[in-house]
């Protein structure tokens, strides 16, 4: 008598079952009757065990969708981000599912995190000042982004050379327009009062002026030349009001007057930038100087290298926000103690901007009968800003509550500090600075390991494999990125908790829609500044 037994067949890709027939001649016929029997009763078990295994599959899956969304953000994850899902299995139907999901490959992450990134050589000796190099990147997440970038050398006076990221809100008007006027501000607050009235003759004579800086920039970087004359008019109102001082002032970076400066420029320029706003982080390095002038929450950040050869990270500004005790207490003590409960609420100014410190940004500085003014009269403007920008703010009984005047730290350059990395607040919301220092350093290493070995008449062979190993190892992970800013960039949006980049987590992050984009991470700019010599 022929008895059909079942055979469950479990692989890797598929659960299957198939039925084998085999001849299995009974010893007995009342014996057919309980072969039927078991074999009805193995046919339910084995289809209970695979709407078992089909149901942990599901629920395997709701797991990872669920794991994915905790580690994109600390909130919960919008319903849209379950499209974005990638079952977690062998690489053959990793490959599958990211077609199918539309999972970006590796040639195109390259080119979206390559896209912005730039890097310049300074030529060495004394016109460097102790710059080597910079690596600098930008990633946007806002449509258009609101961060900008600059980087210039200073051709008059005792020069050096300027370096600045700029992180936008409500609209990049202001940011662009700080990106590429106060490195001018700077330069002419350093000046001379001598070479100033050089300058101011020769405009006066309508001669050339001698150009004060010279960029460093991106070809993709956003240039406009819009409000040139307005510009060039403000410019030369600042430097003239220098000039009608008596007293030859101290001329280093502190002598700055930001507001003074911030003043000229918001009145003279499009409504718009001042509506909008920007922090700034500019440091200026001259004859093995670092000055760093701050406002808002963009850092910068030295890199130590100490002599056992570990890295340490040393913050040359704070942050002007809710975060700082010592911020908070300036911002209290500003204004009576009847608005002590609305000034500062739910750690934002007036409950609605996150940093104390910024340019632009009028709705939370000029007078409420000016500003209804504006509002008044301006409704072409208004028209162009988001909606939270037409209306005075709550609780608006005391201003100005928002400050442009910079925190300045003056650092003396030692043989130990390697770098420095000026970035927005998008990087440190994702990345401790310690962590960013490591990288940095390990990058730098790794570079310096793909320098040519030479080896001594002593080396052995066994040596040398174990140098070439060690250097294999080493430069693995940085020769996929020369631009130390990309690599920051790379670790920053795809870090899988262990120092290393997860692929899957950051195609994820680098497609997420423009609309979803924003509640996971911010517009990140990165400027990376080598010194002196490794």
């Amino acid at each position: 008598m022929a008895v059909p037994s079942i055979i469950y067949n479990k692989t890797e890709e598929i659960n299957s079952v198939s039925i084998n027939i085999h001849l299995v001649p009974p010893k007995h016929p009342a014996v057919v009757h309980q072969l039927i029997f078991l074999l009805l009763l193995q046919v339910l078990l084995v289809l209970e065990v695979i709407m078992l295994r089909r149901s942990g599959a599901q629920t395997r899956r709701c797991w990872l969708e669920i794991q994915q969304s905790r580690y994109l953000s600390s909130a919960p994850a919008p319903p849209e981000l379950r499209r974005l899902h990638y079952p977690a299995s062998s690489r053959s139907r990793q490959g599958q599912a990211g077609q199918e999901s539309g999972q970006l490959s590796p040639a195109q992450i390259n080119r979206i995190l390559k896209a912005n990134e730039h890097s310049h050589t300074l030529p060495r000796g004394p016109a460097s000042h102790g710059v080597l190099g910079f690596h600098s990147n930008t990633l946007p997440s806002n449509h258009p982004s609101e961060d900008r970038r600059s980087s210039a050398t200073c051709l008059l006076g005792r020069g050096g050379v300027l370096f600045g990221v700029f992180d936008g809100h409500a609209g990049p008007s202001c940011a662009q327009a700080i990106s590429q006027r106060l490195f001018y501000y700077f330069t002419v607050a350093m000046l001379p009062l001598r070479t100033l009235q050089e300058l101011d003759r020769a405009v006066e004579e309508d001669r050339a002026v001698p150009p004060l800086l010279e960029w460093h920039k991106h070809p993709q970087d956003h240039s406009s030349l819009d409000g040139g004359a307005i510009s060039f008019h403000s410019l030369r109102n600042y430097w003239q009001e220098r000039l009608d001082e008596d007293d030859e002032e101290d001329n280093e970076v502190t002598s700055l007057n930001l507001p003074k400066m911030v003043g000229g420029f918001s009145l003279s320029s499009p409504l718009r930038v001042a509506l909008s706003g920007s922090t700034a982080c500019v440091v200026h390095v001259s004859n093995g100087v670092l000055h760093v002038a701050n406002l808002g929450d963009s850092r910068a950040v030295l890199g130590v290298q100490e002599g056992d050869g570990r890295w340490s990270a040393l913050s040359l500004t704070n942050d002007h926000s809710a975060q700082n005790p010592e911020e908070l207490q300036r911002i209290l003590g500003e204004h009576p103690a009847s608005e002590r409960k609305t000034v500062v609420r739910h750690d934002r100014l007036l409950g609605l901007l996150l940093p104390f410190r910024a340019f632009g940004d009028v709705r939370f500085k000029w007078s409420p009968e000016m500003l209804s003014r504006l509002y008044d009269t301006r409704p072409d403007v208004l028209s162009a800003v988001s909606e939270s920008v037409r209306t005075l703010p709550p609780h608006y009984l005391t201003p100005p509550y928002l400050s442009a005047q910079p925190e300045v730290t003056r650092h003396l350059m030692k043989p130990a500090d390697k770098f420095l990395v000026l970035a927005t607040d998008g990087l440190w919301e994702l990345m401790h600075r310690q962590t960013v220092v490591q990288l940095v350093g390990d990058h730098v290493a790794g570079l310096q390991q793909q320098r040519p070995i030479v080896p001594s008449a002593d080396t052995t062979l066994g040596s040398l494999q174990r140098l070439l190993l060690e250097r294999r190892d080493r430069v693995q992970s940085v020769l996929e990125d020369q631009n130390v800013a990309t690599h920051l960039l790379r670790h920053a949006l795809g870090d899988d908790g262990y120092g290393s980049v997860d692929q899957n987590r950051l195609a994820r992050m680098l497609s997420l829609p423009a609309d979803l984009a924003r509640r996971y991470r911010d517009d990140i700019t990165i400027t990376v500044i080598h010194l002196n010599d490794l």
